[in-house]
């Protein structure tokens, strides 16, 4: 009997699975795009760099924001109703007071932000009013002096 046209014989166990998942010969799927693409940067990213320069801009006008530092939450932490203090305002940014060794933390709520938001660039300008809003309220200053160009945009 002649074996040399025959198939040899397909292992069964966990080596199996991984033989469909590349049964065409074409390798393990790769990203969708490359990371140099924006596609390849997520919303999450783009909103936190978005953060991240808002601060800069600051740091540079006011030092002392040097030790502040800056954050990103998705949502808030928002009581029950039942607790009375909830008054049904969802707020866009908070401040945290420095306490046990930690620096204060100036925190930008993302989805609360991008619902407000039409566009990137309404959510650029609306993201650095936040920082701008919490950085004042830390200062004890007007927004105004934080930034000369706050609610002129």
């Amino acid at each position: 009997m002649d074996t040399s046209g025959s198939v040899p014989p397909v292992p069964s166990g966990p080596a199996d699975r991984h033989r469909h998942r590349d049964r065409h010969g074409r390798g393990m799927r790769g990203p969708v795009a490359p990371p140099q693409v924006p596609l390849a940067v997520s919303r999450a990213d783009t909103f936190d760099s978005l953060v991240h320069d808002s601060a800069e801009r600051l740091r540079r006008r006011l030092p002392q924001l040097a030790g502040v530092d800056f954050g990103v939450r998705e949502v808030p932490f928002l009581p029950r109703e039942g607790d009375g203090s909830a008054d049904g305002v969802v707020p866009l940014g908070g401040l945290e007071r420095a306490s046990g060794g930690r620096p204060d933390r100036i925190v930008v709520y993302r989805r609360p932000v991008e619902l407000r938001s039409r566009d990137k660039d309404e959510c650029a300008q609306l993201v650095h009013e936040v920082v701008v809003e919490q950085a004042a309220e830390l200062l004890g200053l007007a927004p105004e002096s934080v930034d000369p160009k706050y609610g002129q945009e």
